[in-house]
């Protein structure tokens, strides 16, 4: 068997150099996807070495593209647009508007035609919801209005492109590109005029639209609800991935529809359904992986010499990714009556261009529409704009840490000083912490309100004890909020968290996320901020016991063993004879717990946590963890 294959290569050399790249980018606080990019390059055939199969590299691409727009419809939520409706539609659709025709513009003094400029400014128009939503979860934004309007901003640009790559291959004749002809033309005898080609297509579109909407909203969550019921996992991974290959595909034959328009409303019908949280959990880590090889296969049509060649095309290009439009959002933003600080986020969220530019531009070229040199200069905007966007996030949270105190002074109203001579020097504004500090004190912290975390904060609201949760999950927190429940929106493992949930007064920690390593980073903050707090954590392995034990836990408690133990203590209780074999058997359950404590169920006591948490402990073990 050969052990040299260019599908293997391919697969090798991009998963490779995109991790290298992309933890050095991640280390350097910078989006991972120019470390994708630029790992693409280097396999490209434009830069010396090892060059990666295109074609292949395409084909692979084909597959991310699916699954990054199955994605986008399993996150695309209709009510989240329609609250921020009266600024993002119109906002999203004057902005486009502003960058097309900025990108017209420098296409028209490059030389290129209607269609060239039309496609090279609509693909600088729309920004990367990858990148936005990263920026905007790093600072707990998505929840609040300013990040609301941005997210919708990007779902209106989100739609807007995917009605572009339906329109552009009927209007592509038109616009001096390649003629497209449509197999049920020719079956109908019609001829291959622009009006014709565009009247099939959107009547092709709108069957395929109806049928998604009556059919497949409920055919696909039924066929999900069935395979979920027969309880295998590998079964329910594959049905979702079959959904999103099946019907892009489909859709793409029968209806002459772009994969990811197909993947989109698969991911959007799927998303109406209870099940669209596991869905995207369980194919997270394949989409993620085409993902990259999206962005690899991008990076990969980059020609680094376009900065020799056209150095004064790339200049105005990137100047109108980071500051054309962005001006233009902010007068926008300002013109519908909201404050500097939201245009400014919005200005700065759509400072770059992401996945959306790279499926138009790679389109553009296909039909003949767009030049060589436009998607050359589209990529290195790209790479460029995602490299400064995160200085522009800095930016803003200076302003807002500097002007956000002066709200309040100006509000309140205060008697006229008396003229001092000599007027004290005015002190340096504080920023105001982005999270409101509890009231608690002498408390329980409960990190995580996933399965486990929602029966262990049943037994502490039954019990009285007071606590609250930090969780960063929307569906959670809106959920915790129905309960009356305090919650701290952070990632626990942020300075912020730490002290809006106080844990320096706190009496105890509660771990109840499913990753021990990823738990020890909040317990060593814990630790180093209260000495005394006690720290109870939940583990999967042993590897993860030692590891939470050597970080400082008081007590954790291992899942499967303490399902295997309630197994034995129901069969051994049942029999007053074999008293040493339930003895043997306990210890046996034990063997090896070397790495740290672990509770049972019937020594939920030490914990200590009060009344009510032993019954969510014992609960817990009934789980599958």
């Amino acid at each position: 068997m050969p052990h040299d294959t260019p599908l293997i290569a391919t697969l090798v050399g991009a998963f490779v150099l995109a991790f290298v790249l992309g933890a050095i980018a991640q280390r350097l606080k910078l989006s991972p996807l120019v470390g994708y990019l630029l790992a693409g390059v280097l396999v490209g055939p434009f830069t010396p070495g090892f060059v990666a199969d295109e074609h292949l590299a395409l084909e692979l691409a084909e597959i991310g593209v699916i699954l990054l727009m199955f994605g986008v419809g399993l996150h695309f939520s209709l009510s989240d647009l329609l609250s921020v409706k009266a600024i993002a539609i119109p906002g999203a659709i004057v902005q486009i508007t502003a960058a097309t025709v900025m990108g017209m513009g420098l296409a028209w003094a490059l030389g290129w035609n209607l269609g060239a400029g039309l496609v090279f400014g609509i693909a600088l128009s729309v920004a990367s919801t990858v990148v936005l939503l990263r920026a905007l979860q790093e600072r707990r934004m998505v929840e609040s209005e300013q990040g609301r309007i941005a997210v919708g901003w990007l779902i209106v640009e989100d739609l807007a492109m995917v009605l572009a790559l339906v329109l552009l291959p009927a209007l592509s004749g038109a616009l001096g590109g390649r003629t497209v002809t449509t197999g049920t033309i020719d079956w109908l005898g019609l001829g291959g005029d622009v009006w014709t080609t565009l009247a099939v297509t959107l009547v092709k579109v709108a069957g395929f639209v109806v049928l998604m909407l009556v059919v497949g909203r409920r055919v696909i969550p039924w066929i999900m609800h069935w395979v979920a019921h027969i309880g295998s996992r590998e079964l329910f991974r594959l049905a979702v991935l079959a959904i999103a290959l099946g019907v892009a595909f489909g859709s793409a034959k029968l209806f002459g529809v772009s994969f990811a328009l197909g993947a989109f409303f698969a991911g959007m019908v799927l998303s109406e359904s209870p099940l669209s949280h596991r869905a995207a959990e369980e194919t997270l880590p394949l989409r993620d992986a085409f993902a990259v090889l999206f962005f690899v296969s991008v990076g990969m049509l980059v020609d680094p010499s376009i900065v020799v060649k056209s150095p004064v095309s790339l200049l105005v290009t990137v100047l109108i990714v980071l500051f054309g439009k962005s001006l233009a959002a902010f007068f926008i933003v300002r013109a519908f009556g909201y404050g500097n600080s939201t245009a400014l986020t919005i200005s700065a969220s759509l400072a770059q261009i992401g996945e959306f530019s790279f499926i138009l531009v790679a389109l553009g070229v296909d039909l003949q529409l767009l030049p060589a040199e436009g998607r050359d200069l589209i990529l290195a905007a790209a790479i460029i704009s995602i490299l400064a966007n995160p200085f522009f996030f800095l930016v803003l949270d200076r302003y807002r840490a500097r002007h956000a105190p002066l709200r309040p002074e100006k509000a309140a109203p205060a008697a006229a000083p008396a003229p001092a001579p000599h007027p004290a020097p005015k002190p340096a504004p504080k920023p105001v912490p982005a999270l409101p500090e509890t009231a608690l004190a002498n408390h329980t912290v409960l990190v995580g309100y996933g399965r486990v975390g929602r029966l262990v904060a049943d037994g502490l609201k039954a019990a009285g004890t007071p606590f609250l949760v930090i969780e960063d999950q929307g569906d959670r927190l809106e959920e915790l909020k129905r309960l009356d429940i305090e919650a701290v929106n952070a990632n626990a493992a942020s300075a912020p968290a730490i002290a809006a949930a106080n844990v320096a007064g706190a009496r105890r920690i509660i771990l109840a996320i499913p990753d021990g390593f990823e738990a020890s980073n909040v317990l060593k903050k814990a630790r180093q901020l209260n000495p005394a707090i006690e720290i109870v954590a939940r583990a999967h392995s042993d590897a993860e016991v030692e590891h939470l034990r050597q970080s400082g836990a008081n007590f954790i408690i291992m899942g499967e063993r303490e399902v295997a133990r309630g197994m034995l203590a129901h069969v051994l209780e049942t029999s007053q004879n074999d008293i040493a074999g339930a003895a043997a058997a306990e210890q046996a359950v034990e063997g090896g717990n070397r790495a740290g404590p672990s509770v049972s169920m019937d020594t939920a006591a030490p914990v200590d946590a009060g009344p009510g948490l032993a019954e969510p402990a014992a609960a817990a073990q009934k789980e599958t963890l």
